[in-house]
């Protein structure tokens, strides 16, 4: 059997009562309907002879099952209701077949049946359609129609014109007919739609048929395309992979590149003795490689990732330096002073010595900037024989920094503790954590939450790197934190550190380093010999009480580059060979002194006390100033006093006016008097709790 053709006219003047019945296997014919039919059985061929020697007419009826050739059709094998049609052509075949090509007239249902030999004839009762066109019907066609339509359209096999052709059928009936005959659906289904003469009901059966077959054509076009795209894109990948090779033999380059790379990262995992974790993610890492072609994205990835688990020193150690002797010596040459962390070091030596599976300790820095925080770190490294490496976290806001970033990111690394550590190529350096204090949070995360894991030596043996994925050993390594401020340091974090303060340098002290240290680098930074340039001990105590005020060197190193700056000129123009900075030449070079100091002058004054305040760059002198005028018991407080400065001075007038007697003031002093006391240096906020005998001083003198 083949598709039906769209339907021809076909009218006999009349249609008989009795037909000879044709049983179909596996298709149904619908009135209007044009269908080419083989019949193959002897009594079938028998009644087609005898049809077209009459009026040709016969009724096809669907058989339920499909009987073996040699077997009879019996009436219980066919539906009730069937078709009667037209012999349009008639052709035999030499094994003598009949090829038919018949057109639906009408449906009809079996009444009873006369003959059964030599084939099956059978009285009919002739079927109507039933119902009116109306707008429901109407709304019914057009659906049917659109989904008609969108079938042709995806559906290779159905030529174009029958999509058009059933915008033109303006019969409800025959389009239903139309529509089911050529659709994808089964006997059954058809011959269901065959059954209901009523036209609505019709067409609804026909709509849900049109909707299920386009959902399986859309759904196979959708597959299809998906299908054909990935097809097109292997097919690109061979074709191109192919010219490169046929590329690389032309040239005499061998095509085994990634053969060979793949034993190099084998015999480097024998070789490194990774501990059994890493070991087994790096060959699980290395088949995926060898599967993977060269050209291919996923290879660059796994080769990255095999390359940083072959070069991380997992095993690989510094011998300490236990001679406490000669640690000691090598602090003392860095560094002047310092002497609380230099000891906490040595501290640290002889408790390994005595003890080599001690874990190291995880020391904080503190102090103001330039008092040789990162430098003393380094000097530890050199004093303890070990490889050192240094980060910066200011302003560090990602997690990832610290942890890594998942392999599933384009351009994933490990994070800056992996990557500090595989520079020193050794797992126990000296690693400083620089300026701790300032390290932010955000969206991405808090980077100081994942320092909290490295920072412990309770659970940085298994410190875990989102890139690596493995867990690596960080209790051999010794971290240094540095900060400049403790208070933004979370409690969870400044609980795992050992806080050491360096409070900053005396004046004494700020000499000796400028002598030892300062002055010898300057002087070679500069070009210029110990002969051509000197300073004496007051030029030096010059420059630290008139042009600096700091608890580090950082600005006393910048005061002695310059004037190194200027006695380079004089020597380069050939003015002078030689330079010597003494105390009373030290304005030539720096210029105006920037910090006055009038403490003897001011000090000798009725009115005036002397105190002590606390700054970021060390102690400072405070002068507190009182006087009295006529006036009604007022007291006035100027120079940005905060609360607890105001509160003393209010309990320290309190105090001379509750004892004006045994101090010698008379009663009526305060009566007929206001008092002013005065901070100098108004422009800064002044505040805390130990003024008060420094106010009473003043007032009282």
């Amino acid at each position: 059997m083949t598709e039906q053709q769209p339907f021809m006219e076909a009218s006999p003047d009349k249609i008989p009562e009795t037909l000879p019945i044709l049983p179909l296997f596996d298709a149904a014919l619908f009135p209007k309907m044009v269908l080419p039919l083989i019949v193959m059985q002897g009594e079938s061929v028998q009644l087609v002879d005898e049809a077209m020697s009459k009026d040709r007419i016969i009724g096809l009826v669907v058989s339920k099952q499909n009987p073996s050739p040699n077997t009879a059709h019996t009436r219980d094998d066919l539906y009730v209701v069937g078709t009667s049609a037209l012999i349009l052509k008639m052709a035999k075949t030499e094994d003598n077949k009949a090829q038919l090509l018949v057109q639906g007239l009408g449906r009809f249902s079996i009444k009873d049946f006369k003959e059964a030999k030599p084939y099956l004839q059978a009285s009919v009762r002739h079927i109507a359609d039933k119902g009116k066109k109306d707008k429901e019907s109407e709304a019914l066609m057009s659906n049917i129609v659109g989904l008609f339509t969108r079938i042709v359209e995806l559906s290779p096999g159905l030529p174009k014109e029958i999509g058009a052709m059933s915008n033109s059928i303006e019969e409800p009936g025959i389009l239903a007919d139309m529509v089911a005959s050529t659709i994808n659906s089964t006997v059954e289904e058809k011959q269901k739609v065959l059954e209901t003469a009523h036209i609505k009901k019709r067409l609804k059966e026909v709509t849900r048929l049109a909707n299920y077959q386009l959902e399986i054509l859309e759904l196979g076009s959708k597959i299809q395309t998906q299908v054909k795209g990935d097809m097109d894109k292997h097919q690109r990948e061979y074709y191109l992979r192919q010219q490169l090779k046929a590329i690389k033999e032309e040239l005499g380059e061998k095509d085994d590149e990634s053969g060979v790379e793949v034993e190099e990262y084998r015999t480097k995992i024998e070789e490194k003795n990774l501990p059994e974790e890493a070991k087994k993610e790096a060959v699980r890492e290395l088949n995926r490689l060898s599967r993977m072609h060269p050209s291919s994205s996923e290879y660059t990835v796994s080769s990255t990732y095999l390359d940083w688990l072959t070069t991380i020193p997992w095993n690989e150690s510094t011998e300490d330096n236990l001679d406490i002797k000669k640690a000691r010596k090598v602090l003392d040459e860095d560094h002047y002073g310092l002497e609380k962390a230099k000891k906490r070091i040595i501290e640290y030596l002889a408790v390994r010595k005595l003890n080599p599976d001690s874990k190291g300790p995880i020391l904080c820095f503190a102090g103001p900037p330039g008092t040789g925080k990162t430098s003393l770190g380094r000097s530890v490294a050199r004093a303890l024989g070990r490889k050192f490496i240094r980060i910066s976290l200011g302003g560090v806001r990602d997690e990832a920094e610290i942890r890594g970033h998942r392999r599933t990111y384009v351009g994933a690394l490990p994070g800056r503790i992996i990557q500090g550590i595989r520079r020193t190529e050794s797992n126990n350096p000296v690693f400083m954590l620089d300026e701790i204090d300032k390290v932010g949070s955000d969206f991405r995360g808090d980077p100081s939450s994942a320092l909290l894991e490295v920072l412990d030596p309770e659970q940085n043996f298994s410190f875990s790197d989102h890139y690596l994925d493995v867990p690596f050993d960080l209790s051999k390594v010794m971290f240094i934190t540095t900060a400049n401020i403790l208070d933004p340091i979370p409690p969870a974090l400044r609980d795992r550190m050992e806080v050491l303060k360096l409070l900053g340098y005396t004046d004494d002290e700020k000499v000796k380093i400028a002598e030892r240290f300062l002055i010898p680098r300057q002087r070679k930074e500069h070009g210029l010999k110990i002969e051509q340039i000197s300073f004496t001990k007051g030029a030096v105590k010059r420059i630290i009480s008139d042009y600096t005020r700091e608890a580090g060197l950082r600005n006393l190193e910048r005061e002695i580059a310059s004037i190194c700056r200027g006695a380079a000129t004089k020597i380069a123009e050939e003015s002078a060979t030689s330079v010597a900075i003494k105390s009373v030449n030290v304005s030539k070079y720096l210029g105006t002194v920037r910090f006055t100091s009038d403490v003897l002058e001011r000090a000798s004054t009725p009115g005036v006390a002397v105190g002590l305040a606390w700054t970021q760059t060390g102690g400072e002198i405070l002068f507190i100033e009182a006087t009295a005028m006529k006036g009604k018991k007022g007291l006035t407080l100027t120079g940005q006093l905060g609360d607890v400065m105001k509160e003393s001075a209010t309990a320290a007038l309190s105090f001379i006016r509750s004892n004006a007697d045994v101090i010698g003031i008379p009663e009526d002093f305060f009566e007929n008097h206001d008092i002013h006391i005065h901070v100098p240096a108004g422009g800064i906020p002044k505040d805390g709790p130990s003024a008060g005998v420094t106010m009473l001083t003043a007032l009282t003198s």
